[in-house]
């Protein structure tokens, strides 16, 4: 327990599993959350006179117990013995060998392998600008970038970071802006200082200054950076030769997407439980890497025209050439997670069958080279032209590595026989062995005449001879055999022989056990040699992979290649929203609808209609398009010409922040207010039903002006769709040039009305929202209430405005009882079953004619 306690001071915040022959022990505090998080019985021990708690699990079941704890946002120290028990050893030598957070994780059975485990360490400025740096130890990625609050924010919830570093001094900064949105951990400000966070990133890459990966001139994020590699190396995480590179976000390639519009559009994460973002639909990789980087390539679509065709060139090849996508798609399907392997032989963390999977993949990227080689295609034949052979990697594991090694080093056989000769000689001395203790055993027989004699072997005393009792006072034990053991129905022997060859076998298999570890830990450094190239070809399969998934969805959805210049134009013929077309039944078609915006024209689109029309799908479809478009992918539509957009912005429904004392109608301003102080002439604005969350003539009068400085201001004219409700905006397309009016159209069938889906020109003056209400489900004397009240306002308010619209309210007869009837409690047929049933003459009907009425009703309960 002193041990413990020594190495325990120095990882206080960490859960210490300490490591006692076969088991992992935890003690204390540690015990107490173990046994909760694992679900593992907690016992105690008396130390000294007092009770201490202890709970622990069999270490051979490490990898079960381990990402538990993690997930549960622990940090786990893993304590193992560094030296063999022995009997002259009391108390074996142990120390840390291991520090597991949610950010510093090579551990599969924790990583996704679909997203990157990113830490992040934030140095907070002086003067609004803060460095932030971002490390991936799994792949070895490395990026940094300099930043105000509003982009940290944006990059942190793109990142989305396992863990977040920041200097202790800071913490309430941090905290008031972030709050618990993700697992953070405080260091001590010295870490946080110019001069040894540079250092530390000058040392990794052995360079005198950093000009040369561009980040030179941004000393606010070499400190967050220089912090990032201090916490992996205080984690046991000092073999990172995989990360050879560091690289600043190059914010302006990219559309600006804040982290409003990342979950407004659902890019990769759903609001609700049954949603699908569009990640899901667009990601038909086959490789981790592939996986991975096509969720970089959602969040970040580029701004740079030339890059954008160069994607689309490629992915226009693969989609006309369905049969390569399959040849290269069964190499791909044999690659396993390339990027993340190659990381472990860096780390030297890596096990013998997945240095077999290394071979495997290496020799599978051959034929993928050869493919995209012979499509004759220029950009792709860069790509291929840029994958290494890697032969001589492959050949040395080969030589080296058994075919059928284990994923557990200790278990042996891992080395190849032939690839050493000390190791082929000492498992000669095992596998002679056994024909030498046969040898010996007929021998005996032979010579005692004992014919049931046999050898066997205990951790007691080694190889003995096991006589039987029916030879036991037969006088045909020779006397220079020792006993060693009686048991019921035998006794048992050794002699002088048996001991030497025992030593001889016992020694060899030790010296394997040695040689063998010592054998993979240098072909492990070998192997590191090679991490460079393999790091290309896993970033080239990453590309392949992600084109050929554009490809393939594209022929099976039938999208269409976009257009994409550098105009101010945005035109979406046919356009369908590529995530809702997907969600509906064989039965259902998807109603497609034009767009045209231009800065010089039509700027911004006015769109009336009711409730459940499709107006919010016509915003999204068009922002989803547009951005589809700048990935390089094609789009759902018949013709899509965009031109480039730098900076999408929605505004779309919100939610009260509570906790923050915000409501729902301050979050509205507030993410309003932020496009307003940001937009472009090249932005595309999404505004959805602003100002429903105050007073009506509040709300149009708020969004009223928003609609004229977005068209009047003198700093730009963004495109715009403007969704409302407030069909008084309809007035603004008579008084302002590049406001032009649109509607969701609408027919009205008797009482029902039927959404057409279908936008059209012109504005709308019914929002049909009782209607919806009806078809809810609402009791019927709540939607007859509404419609009286409904009347009254409209009259009123049209011939004396707002104070005419109350007084109207105030005249009102009270409501009468509004009890539901029976028919209310059903459903809304009920109203119009109660009309016809009220009509009926009972005294002049017939028994027949009553039957008949019957039948009609019973029908028209059915639907029919």
């Amino acid at each position: 327990m002193q041990q413990y306690a020594e190495v325990k001071s120095k990882h206080p915040d960490a859960i210490l599993l300490f490591r006692v022959g076969d088991f992992y022990e935890t003690f204390g505090e540690d015990a107490v959350k173990a046994a909760e998080v694992l679900n593992i019985v907690l016992t105690s021990r008396n130390n000294g006179g007092s009770d201490v708690e202890l709970a622990g699990f069999p270490y051979h079941s490490v990898d079960v117990y381990l990402p538990k704890l993690v997930r549960a946002g622990y940090r786990v120290a893993i304590c193992e013995q560094l030296e063999k028990p022995s009997k002259e050893k009391k108390i074996v030598k142990r120390g840390v060998t291991d520090v597991v957070t949610p950010g510093v994780t090579i551990d599969d059975t924790i990583l996704n392998h679909k997203q990157n485990n990113y830490l992040a360490s934030i140095h907070f400025g002086s003067k609004g600008i803060h460095g932030v740096a971002f490390i991936d130890i799994s792949t070895g990625e490395f990026l940094v970038s300099e930043e105000t609050i509003t982009g940290l924010e944006k990059l942190l919830h793109a990142m989305h970071p396992s863990e977040v570093l920041i200097s202790r001094g800071r913490s309430k900064d941090y905290s008031k802006v972030f709050g618990e949105a993700y697992y953070h951990y405080p260091l001590e400000d010295w870490i946080y200082s110019y001069d040894y966070g540079r250092e530390q990133i000058t040392n990794l890459f052995e360079v005198e200054n950093l000009k040369g990966y561009g980040v030179e001139d941004m000393p606010l994020a070499q400190v967050a950076a220089g912090a990032a590699l201090h916490y992996l190396e205080s984690t046991q995480n000092d073999r990172i030769k995989h990360i050879s590179h560091i690289a600043r976000i190059q914010n302006d390639q990219y559309v600006w997407l804040d982290r409003f519009t990342v979950r407004n559009l659902e890019l990769v994460s759903s609001q609700h439980d049954t949603g699908i973002p569009l990640i899901n639909i667009l990601d038909k990789t086959t490789s981790p890497m592939g996986a991975r980087l096509l969720r970089k390539w959602v969040l970040l679509p580029m701004l740079n025209v030339d890059k954008i065709n160069v994607r689309l060139q490629m992915v226009s090849y693969m989609y006309e050439h369905q049969d390569t996508i399959e040849t290269i798609d069964a190499s791909l399907r044999q690659i396993g997670d390339l990027e993340r392997i190659v990381g472990k032989v860096a780390m030297e963390k890596i096990n013998p069958r997945e240095v077999l999977q290394l071979r495997k993949s290496l020799d599978a990227i051959i034929p993928i080279k050869e493919a995209l080689i012979s499509t004759g295609q220029d950009d792709l034949m860069l790509l291929g032209e840029k994958i290494h052979d890697c032969q001589a990697a492959r050949d040395l594991i080969a030589t080296a590595v058994h075919e059928e090694a284990p994923a557990v080093l200790s278990k042996g056989n891992a080395i190849r026989d032939g690839y050493h000769a000390e190791l082929d000689e000492l498992r000669s001395i095992t596998t002679d062995s056994k024909s030498i203790l046969v040898d010996i055993q007929q021998r005996e027989s032979a010579a005692t005449g004992i014919t049931s004699l046999k050898i066997g072997f205990n951790n007691v005393f080694g190889y003995y001879l096991e006589v039987s009792n029916k030879y036991k006072n037969s006088g045909l034990v020779p006397e220079a055999w020792i006993r060693k053991q009686s048991l019921t129905n035998a006794e048992r022997y050794v002699t002088e022989e048996l001991k030497e060859l025992e030593s001889k076998i016992l020694s060899a298999q030790d010296k394997i056990q040695v040689l063998e570890e010592q054998l993979f830990a240098e072909l492990v450094v070998k192997l590191g040699t090679f991490i460079e190239p393999i790091q290309t070809n896993a970033k080239a399969i990453a590309s392949i992979d992600c084109t050929m998934s554009f490809a393939k969805v594209a022929y099976k959805n039938g999208y269409t290649k976009p257009i994409v210049d550098d105009s101010t134009v945005l035109e979406i013929k046919e356009g369908r929203h590529p995530v809702i077309e997907q969600q509906l039944s064989l039965e259902e078609q998807y109603i497609p609808n034009d767009i045209l915006l231009s800065n010089d024209d039509t700027q911004i689109m006015m769109i009336t209609g009711p409730n459940m029309s499709g107006k919010s799908a016509v915003l999204r479809q068009t922002a989803l398009i547009t951005l589809m478009a700048q990935m390089g992918s094609y789009v759902p539509a018949q013709m899509a010409r965009v031109g480039i957009v730098d900076k999408v912005f929605t505004r779309v429904g919100a939610s009260d922040n509570i906790s923050s004392g915000e409501s729902t109608f301050m979050l509205e301003m507030n993410e309003t207010a932020s496009i307003m102080n940001n937009i472009s002439d090249r932005s595309l604005i999404l505004l959805d039903e602003i100002g429903r969350g105050t007073s009506t003539y509040d709300g149009i009068s708020i969004a009223w002006s928003l609609a004229e400085y977005l068209h009047n201001n003198d700093k730009a004219k963004p495109k715009t769709l403007f969704a409302t409700h407030y069909h008084e905006l309809n007035e603004l397309a008579s008084k302002y040039e590049r406001i032009k009016n649109y509607n969701v159209a609408t027919k009205e069938v008797g009482k029902r009305v039927i959404f057409l889906r279908k936008l059209v020109e012109g504005g709308s003056h019914h929002s049909f929202g009782i209607h919806v209400a009806k078809m809810a489900g609402m009791p019927r004397s709540i939607i007859t209430r509404a419609a009286e009240l409904l009347v009254e306002l409209e009259k009123k308010s049209i011939d004396q405005g707002q104070a005419g619209a109350k007084k109207a309210l105030a005249d009102l007869p009270q409501a009468s009882n509004m009890q539901l009837s029976i028919f209310e409690s059903v459903d809304p047929v009920g109203n119009e079953l109660r009309e016809v049933i009220q009509s009926l003459d009972l005294n002049s009907m017939t028994p027949i004619d009553c039957m008949m009425r019957l039948h009609e009703l019973k029908k028209m309960l059915e639907g029919e």
